[in-house]
């Protein structure tokens, strides 16, 4: 009876670590528009191309269905949520809060380690962004605000912007635009905010990011 539970136990504990990686691999590709609004999940081929069960892509896919990542649609199946114009703004409104938040704990906290961590990020989208490799970039992108969170050491904090899905805003009327001069804006824009970091200018530094926000999401809407 004992071996039976344990390997009923077993069992479960594998079909939840197939369906986290599941679930986190998923959320990325939303999270960086490799996965764009309106896509089909098929369970088969997501069990197939994550070499896990149906039922672990299930029980990811229904979780992420909880988070309103994706739609179950009309006729059945899973599909990645569209975005509108109003998501964009709240979610915008959303990181400033969030985001500005951050920032003023991180100059309480910030070393010397943090400020290398930052600029490699900064390095690293350059140069992704030169070899055109653009979902690195995007990575790198959304690297740098979480790195913000994590030099912040509120766990509260960074649980909130976690479970929010904040995205970025390489949108623009439902496709990703890998546009260099945005890139290129986005990464002035980070170099910006790490400057006034590293001399120490709490006001500046906000003032760049609420200006970097601003900008991300006026050009998600093509409005600039």
């Amino acid at each position: 009876m004992h071996q039976e539970n344990t390997k009923q136990e077993n069992k479960k504990m594998k079909s939840d670590s197939q369906a986290v990686k599941v679930y986190n691999e998923i959320r990325r590709m939303i999270h960086l528009y490799l996965l764009m609004p309106n896509t089909r999940l098929k369970e088969d081929e997501w069990a197939k191309k994550m070499e896990v069960s149906r039922m672990a892509v299930r029980e990811a896919l229904n979780r992420l269905l909880g988070e309103r990542l994706v739609t179950f649609g009309e006729k059945g199946g899973y599909f990645v949520t569209s975005i509108t114009e109003e998501d964009i703004h709240e979610i915008r409104e959303l990181r400033e809060i969030l985001e500005i938040g951050a920032l003023r704990l991180c100059f309480k906290k910030m070393n010397n380690s943090h400020l290398s961590r930052l600029q490699k990020i900064c390095d690293d989208f350059s140069s992704m962004v030169e070899q055109g490799y653009y979902s690195g970039a995007m990575e790198a992108d959304m690297k740098f605000h979480e790195t913000l969170f994590e030099i912040a050491d509120n766990e509260r904090l960074h649980h909130a912007y976690h479970t929010s899905h904040i995205m970025l805003f390489h949108l623009k009327l439902g496709k990703v635009h890998t546009y260099l001069d945005d890139f290129a804006q986005t990464d002035e824009e980070h170099r910006k905010i790490l400057k006034y970091i590293k001399e120490k200018n709490l006001k500046l530094a906000e003032d760049a990011l609420y200006s970097h926000l601003a900008r991300g999401s006026a050009s998600a809407l093509g409005l600039d």
